[in-house]
């Protein structure tokens, strides 16, 4: 009986089948498929007209996967949930520049939602989720649960500045310092009266002013060092803690500082998103940016949508998410990786100007 015969009767061929038909070592038909090491040419041309003689489409990647001790799948986990973080500009620039990495490793991308927000039945089992490597995109506790769940599984986790852990290799902003550079900008500008709208401290806290101690007990590296940054320089700011890190946020934080009896003549944001809700919240009282408040950003993402240019802290996203994907490149191969700092930058835009002179009226 032919192989092709053989194959038919079974209605599933093999790629022993395949290499019987194109007369050559099952190792030697694998090679075409795996591309691992190159084959002659006409010996893979011959091999894959085999294959498709016999309708065989390729060996079944579990068994890959078994041989070769990997899943061939990095996860992602973004906080909040999946589609809020689509939303934001900033996720998507990181997870296109660690999704280029991920794909020159020839791996696929499996986003999580980080399991500590309280999802309930939606939150991951890390248990069942097979991956090679875990990148823990953005904010978040200090102390994570499901990076330690994945860590004892012996799944290398990688993050930024949270969450923290000496197994944990991290692309670390240098947080407090680059916000501290943004309240002195202002400062020098002749700015005293100032408020900081604030990512959350922390999961489900709500909206509202925070005093000093609140920020410093909270989990979330990024919030707390960012607002830490700025009290190094206007000690006696306005802490507003923003419901999430988005526009719609911004612009009720910032409704909140403008409401105060003696309102601030500049609005430091965490985030570039929560910076153009404040803009707006400014614009519709009639007031002028940068000449009657001043409003700064953190991030430096394109905002097609806004016709202004932030002043921000610049923190290239792309270039950020492919540093944490080199991260898990070295991991992967065996090297010995450290964390290391991400450096940013200041960048001034059309938003920040001379504090004004006369008294405001909102």
């Amino acid at each position: 009986m032919s192989v092709t015969g053989q194959a038919g009767r079974n209605g599933r061929a093999t790629l022993r089948d395949v290499a019987e038909l194109a007369g050559v070592a099952t190792s030697t038909a694998s090679l075409v498929f795996s591309g691992n090491k190159p084959v002659a040419a006409e010996t893979a041309e011959r091999v894959r007209a085999a294959a498709l003689d016999l309708g065989y489409a390729g060996p079944h990647p579990m068994a890959s996967s078994l041989r070769n001790g990997r899943s061939g799948v990095i996860a992602a986990v973004v906080e909040r949930r999946i589609l809020h973080a689509f939303r934001d500009p900033f996720v998507v620039a990181v997870l296109d520049g660690l999704a280029q990495v991920v794909g020159e490793l020839g791996c696929g991308l499996l986003l999580l939602p980080d399991v500590s927000e309280g999802h309930g039945d939606q939150a991951p089992q890390p248990s069942r989720v097979a991956a090679d490597a875990v990148v823990f995109l953005l904010c978040g506790e200090e102390h994570n649960e499901l990076a330690d769940q994945f860590l004892a599984r012996g799944i290398p986790v990688v993050g930024t500045s949270s969450p923290t852990g000496d197994e944990v290799v991290r692309v670390e902003v240098p947080e407090r310092a680059a916000t501290r550079d943004v309240a002195q900008h202002l400062a020098d500008l002749g700015h005293t009266r100032v408020a900081h709208v604030m990512m959350p401290l922390r999961w489900g806290s709500g909206p509202g002013r925070r005093t000093v101690g609140q920020v410093r007990a909270s989990g979330f590296p990024d919030t707390r060092d960012r607002a830490l940054g700025v009290l190094d320089v206007f000690a006696d700011a306005d802490l507003i803690e923003a419901a999430e890190a988005d526009f719609a946020s911004g612009r009720a934080a910032a409704d909140a500082a403008l409401d105060a009896p003696s309102p601030p003549t500049a609005i430091i944001a965490q985030s570039d998103l929560l910076a153009a809700g404040a803009v707006q919240a400014v614009t519709q009282r009639g007031l002028r940016v940068p000449q009657d408040v001043s409003v700064t950003g953190f991030d430096g993402v394109a905002l097609p949508w806004f016709d202004r240019t932030l002043t921000t802290i610049d923190q290239r996203p792309m270039a950020k998410g492919r540093a944490l994907g080199e991260k898990v490149r070295g991991l992967l191969e065996g090297q010995q990786v450290e964390s290391s700092v991400f450096e940013v930058s200041l960048r001034i835009g059309d938003t920040t100007g001379p504090a004004p002179t006369e008294t405001m009226h909102v």
